[in-house]
């Protein structure tokens, strides 16, 4: 019978497959749900993270004009990456019909208010400098970063649990 440390190749060998070790510390130690359940958490912090550390090379790369544009880009990524899960969340609400309902017009309105922001942030921002105006723009994309990193931190994860 095969036996493996990490899985199994055929179906007869799951049964005698050695556990996998668990720890009680790391992506490991913890069911799948809860694991996943966690990644909203965990974007927010590798936004708040990256966000630092990029501001800081921004500063030091390309000077405070075009920093103070990119922590601007950065708060409102960071505002509408939240919205945008509380649109979600109400909307996954209302098609399941359960749980805390929040008024459609509420709904609406915060999905408008972020792309106003964004719009307003841009106009302000190119008024007051060009150069500031790509800071901005760089750091809308804050998010993006964010989901690699987590999408790395999950793979990380797989493999670690032997998936």
């Amino acid at each position: 019978m095969l036996r493996l440390y990490f899985g199994t190749i055929c179906p007869m060998a799951r049964y005698n497959a050695m556990p996998m070790p668990q720890s009680s510390d790391g992506p490991i130690s913890r069911s799948p749900d809860d694991f996943y359940s966690g990644a909203y958490a965990r974007i927010v912090r590798f936004m708040l993270g990256l966000g630092i550390v990029a501001t800081i090379a921004v500063l030091a790369r390309f000077g405070m004009i075009v920093a103070a544009g990119f922590v601007v880009g950065c708060a409102i990524a960071v505002l509408n990456f939240h919205w945008l899960k509380r649109v979600v969340s109400a909307l996954a609400d209302r098609a399941t019909a359960t749980g805390e309902r929040q008024s459609s017009k509420g709904v609406v309105l915060r999905f408008l208010l972020r792309y106003f922001l964004i719009a307003l942030g841009a106009y302000v921002i190119f008024k007051i400098s060009r150069d500031s105006l790509y800071g901005l723009l760089a750091g809308l994309f804050l998010p993006v970063g964010a989901i690699l990193m987590e999408a790395v931190y999950e793979l990380y994860a797989a493999l670690r649990r032997g998936i």
